[in-house]
């Protein structure tokens, strides 16, 4: 039965983004441990037979690059009641070097440098801000994830759930033009010198296609897709891509803010068609705020969402209901035409056959009618069945509690720059319950992860050296407990919605960034 070829794509990506039940004092020991005291008296050994003798005591295991560190070097093991960071940066006598620490190893990487980032206060002050919120011309309503991008430029961001957007406008892009789209409403164009130092409130109108009835039926969802999935080395190009973007991610409890991260990163795209290179990722900034207090028994962490922004890119990996393999699994139907700026999309519906019992997605994919590109997707894992995938997303250190997940719901956009199409957006929202064994109450656990494209750049783009590559699953290096108004330099990023604002506010930290 193709049921289990159809489910890979589900079991792969369910298995980038688990998360792990830990109990506090635990994790409190584990990000602790470079700080922890120890003693060696081991004298001259050589640099790899130190760190063999660290991770003997101390229970943990070193990763790197092994050309960042000389094994054969001497160097004195000799340190009484000294802490580990200290011992690690004498025996390796290297400024470069950082450590982080991710499960029971301990990372040791280049210290990255921030110089793509702008930090000089006089050049901040050269670049003029462009804000706004994006609703319905009839009901207000907010449009999330909305595109907004400089019409001639690689330059552009998107709303947030609340419909509100904020873009960075460097003094040689001021004679740009500001260009809005969103699925179903009629485009928008700005002048940006219009719209510099304002809060705009820009009304969108839904555009509404007569499309008689007998002309959507008569169209074949499958061959509509099976078009679509031949024209991607066209549509997405054969030549890679650099990609800068604003990645963010949090864990509530009882929407309460247990953790939320940021960061500022650069994307190496590879080739849609042609190549065997894999996507890289290099994180320029990041940060990170925790909530967590020795009273909380229970902590779920998000372990790779970064990675998994990256498996959604569902056009280069293909998702599972648009494979030829996987179709039979599947049922397709045209409900509508939509417009696009001045294009038009399919909106086609898939849901698995009922007589499958292994959980698959269900959602809707848009389609350009012109050039087949496939411009969003927005799936969820089956409601009916999430169930079933208990032991796919949750891994437990703890027996004292069952959880199990409530709903995975995923969204990706691509945007469209010289008829060419590009990753856009891309955002995942889990929502877990958890109870401690014999008790009544459960308790509820809402996730997310997003990543915003914010510039592409074509020209002269070149694989990352494999020491600028942060470790994956740790690329939030700075814990913070404010915020600077100037942190993210001249770079993009996404406003956070009320409710963040809102729980940010409670956890005292200063938003000046957001206020205006």
């Amino acid at each position: 039965m193709s049921c289990s070829n159809g489910n890979s794509f589900i079991k792969f990506l369910a298995v980038t983004l688990f998360f792990l039940l830990i109990i506090q004092q635990k994790l409190e020991c584990q990000q602790g441990i470079l700080d922890s005291l120890f003693s060696f008296n081991a004298g001259s050994v050589k640099t790899g037979n130190a760190l063999d003798i660290i991770s003997r005591k101390t229970g943990y295991n070193f990763t790197y690059d092994s050309r960042l560190i000389d094994q054969e070097k001497k160097t004195m093991m000799t340190f009484k009641d000294t802490r580990l960071s200290v011992i690690l940066d004498s025996i390796l006598q290297n400024d470069s070097l950082v450590f982080s620490v991710i499960d029971r190893y301990i990372i040791i990487s280049r210290l990255i440098q921030h110089s793509p980032l702008l930090t000089d206060t006089l050049e901040a002050e050269k670049v003029k801000y462009i804000t706004g919120r994006i609703i319905d011309n009839e009901s207000s309503d907010p449009l999330p994830f909305a595109t907004i991008v400089l019409k001639n430029k690689g330059k552009g961001t998107v709303t947030n759930n609340n419909g509100n957007f904020g873009m960075k406008i460097p003094p040689n892009f001021v004679n740009d033009t500001l260009s809005i789209s969103y699925l179903g409403y009629v485009g928008k164009e700005i002048p940006v010198k219009k719209a510099l130092e304002k809060n705009l409130t820009i009304l969108m109108k839904r555009d509404y296609i007569s499309i008689p009835e007998i002309i959507i039926k008569n169209q074949n969802p499958k061959e509509i897709i099976l078009r679509a999935l031949k024209a991607i080395p066209h549509n997405y190009g054969n030549t890679p891509a650099l990609m800068t973007g604003f990645y963010r991610e949090g864990v509530l409890k009882k929407s309460e803010l247990q953790t939320y991260s940021e960061a500022i990163l650069q994307i190496y795209k590879s080739a849609y068609s042609g190549t065997l290179y894999n996507d890289q990722i290099k994180v320029l900034k990041s940060r990170k705020i925790e909530n967590i207090n020795r009273s909380d028994t229970l902590a779920i962490r998000l372990k790779a969402g970064l990675s998994s922004c990256l498996d959604l890119d569902g056009a280069k990996n293909i998702f599972d209901f648009l494979t030829v393999e996987d179709m039979n699994d599947y049922t397709y139907r045209m409900t509508d035409i939509v417009t696009y700026d001045e294009e038009a999309a399919y909106a086609i519906e898939f849901e698995q056959h009922e007589n499958i019992d292994q959980p698959l997605y269900k959602g809707t994919i848009y389609i350009n009618t012109a050039d087949y590109g496939i411009l969003n997707a927005e799936f969820e894992i089956n409601p009916k069945l999430i169930h079933k995938m208990k032991d796919t997303f949750i891994t437990t250190s703890s027996h004292k509690f069952n959880t199990w997940p409530v709903s995975v719901k995923y969204s990706v956009s691509y945007r469209k720059m010289n008829n060419r199409y590009f990753l856009n957006h891309v955002r995942g929202d889990l929502l877990f319950s958890s109870s401690e064994k014999g008790r009544l109450f459960n308790t509820q656990f809402k996730v997310f992860f997003e990543l915003a494209i914010t510039e592409i750049n074509l020209n002269d783009v070149k694989r990352f050296d494999r020491e600028e590559l942060a470790p994956i699953h740790s690329i939030f290096s700075k814990t913070i407990n404010s915020y600077d108004p100037l942190f993210w330099g001249n770079q993009d990023f996404l406003r956070p919605e009320d409710n963040l604002l809102k729980s940010l506010k409670n956890l005292k930290v200063k938003l000046q960034e957001f206020s205006k």
